[in-house]
């Protein structure tokens, strides 16, 4: 698998482990299902959210890591 970045669009990651949703649910991503927030990139998301992008990257790529 690759690994995720900033730049990885959301809804991809969610299609290779739909697993990894209660980790954005938990940071307040409670938008999963609109099409819009599926085509942004985990840094956008962030920039709105408040959230900072590596700890969630890093988090996402120990998640699936650990499968």
């Amino acid at each position: 698998m690759a690994q995720i970045t900033k730049e990885t669009i959301i809804g991809d990651i969610l299609d290779i482990d739909e697993t990894t949703a209660p980790i954005f649910l938990s940071i307040g991503m409670h938008c999963l299902g609109c099409p819009a927030s599926r085509g942004e990139t985990i840094e956008q998301a962030c920039m709105v959210h408040g959230v900072n992008a590596d700890e969630l990257v890093e988090k996402l790529n120990a998640h699936i890591g650990n499968k």
